[in-house]
């Protein structure tokens, strides 16, 4: 959008406050998106060049609703829409955090698919673009443009309604599962990029987390809601060691564990044991944040309570049945049973190419770790190099090749066990492995 990193994290994180906003008083999501570009696009023209407004908040909100003004124009109902405009009286600015979870709320409305729910608010929301949402669920650009204009589409013609929904209401629980798996998606591109020249995007995952904890706060007695955002922080707290100066990845395994946010570390860990008092079963994010706790609980990597991490994993098989999770299993069951166990377990999975998990660079990773394990070095080159040819996030992609050469060049030696890489492992949940 810019060459000014600091213009342009200051309109990423703008945009969802002024769409939200603009979308509350005016109730037509899809012309309020358009203007609310329209406008980051002049920002980001003006902003470098004449310097960032005193309010730039403002300066977005009053050139995105001329924006809309003129568009409005240009339409045949533009009459009734410029007079009921015009008679509604001018609002104090509601606080950012009301307008975006209920931005957030309104892209998850039940009108619309579970996946074009989530990718629309990705795009809204999150400020990720079609590119990204693509490859967060696998699929082409050109699908994923065409699933969010259908979405916005369709939320145009159902008349949705800007609010946050009641608990109790028929739609509810599916309506906080989309909210829930859309804050999951976007804090996983923040954590581990799934594209482009750096490892992680704190913007993003900053975002999931500042939304989160507003979810948290409207709704604390939502044990998943509280469960996902120590998932969050509990894998957020580890970010600080996972990248070397140069910014190259640093695997779980060999990080300075001092560098972790012990901070965040004791707030996720606080939230996890409460979700656990008060509610009886725990579903999926409680989960990931109950294995992302073990990890952190080890002073060393060495001192991993592998057995219980697998034993959670198998939970959180009967609850998702995702094939992403026993992935994330077999990487435990190989440093619980060895890799022969593990590699039997990979075996298993549907890794054809009309599967789930085809073109997925994390099963040709873990398959390459388990089989260095099993003594079979040549054999493990080979897949790293496959992972690393499917990834398109430069640092995993230099990890994953200099592990080929490495191995390569030992692969006299006899391969021993060790912990698993970080592509398999140190990342926010089963979608992020």
């Amino acid at each position: 959008m810019t060459d000014r990193p600091d213009v342009e994290d200051l309109l990423r994180s703008l945009a969802p406050q002024v769409l939200g906003l603009l979308a509350r008083r005016l109730g037509d999501f899809d012309a309020c998106e358009d203007a609310v570009q329209e406008a980051l696009i002049a920002a980001a023209r003006h902003w470098p060049a004449h310097g960032v407004p005193e309010n730039p908040r403002g300066w977005l909100l009053q050139t995105a609703t001329r924006r809309y003004t003129d568009q409005m124009r240009s339409e045949s109902a533009r009459r009734r829409r410029e007079e009921r405009v015009a008679r509604e009286p001018a609002r104090p600015e509601a606080p950012a955090a009301d307008d975006s979870l209920a931005l957030l709320f309104m892209c998850c409305h039940p009108t619309l698919t579970p996946a074009s729910a989530i990718a629309l608010t990705l795009r809204a929301v999150g400020g990720l673009t079609t590119a990204q949402v693509a490859a967060a669920y696998l699929v082409p650009e050109a699908t994923m443009a065409q699933r969010v204009s259908r979405a916005k589409q369709r939320l145009k013609a159902s008349s949705v309604q800007f609010e946050v929904p009641a608990p109790g209401t028929p739609d509810w629980p599916g309506r906080l599962r989309s909210v829930l798996h859309v804050l999951y998606l976007l804090f996983n591109e923040g954590y581990t990029a799934s594209m482009g020249p750096v490892l992680h995007r704190a913007d993003l995952s900053g975002e999931a987390i500042r939304l989160a904890r507003q979810a948290h706060r409207i709704l604390p007695t939502e044990g998943e809601v509280a469960g996902l955002l120590a998932l969050m922080l509990l894998t957020e707290a580890r970010r600080p060691a996972r990248t070397g100066p140069h910014g190259e990845l640093i695997p779980l395994a060999e990080q300075d564990r001092t560098r972790w946010d012990r901070r965040l570390i004791q707030e996720g860990a606080a939230l996890l044991i409460g979700t656990f008092a008060n509610e009886g079963r725990p579903g999926e994010y409680r989960l990931l944040a109950a294995v992302a706790a073990v990890h952190n609980h080890a002073a060393r990597a060495e001192d991993t309570d592998w057995p219980q991490i697998h034993g959670l994993y198998e939970l959180l098989e009967h609850v998702t049945g995702s094939p992403l999770v026993t992935l994330n299993r077999a990487v435990a069951l190989a440093m619980v049973d060895g890799p022969s166990a593990a590699l039997a377990l990979l075996d298993r999975l549907d890794t054809d190419d009309r599967g789930p998990l085809a073109g997925h660079h994390r099963v040709h990773a873990v398959r390459a770790h388990l089989l260095d394990m099993a003594g079979e070095p040549m054999s493990a080159v080979n897949h790293y190099r496959l992972a690393a040819a499917l990834t398109t996030n430069a640092p995993e992609q230099r990890y994953l090749t200099t592990k080929a050469a490495q191995l390569r060049q030992r692969a006299p030696v006899a391969s021993r066990g060790g912990a698993p890489p970080s592509t398999a492992e140190d990342g926010c949940g089963s979608d992020a492995q």
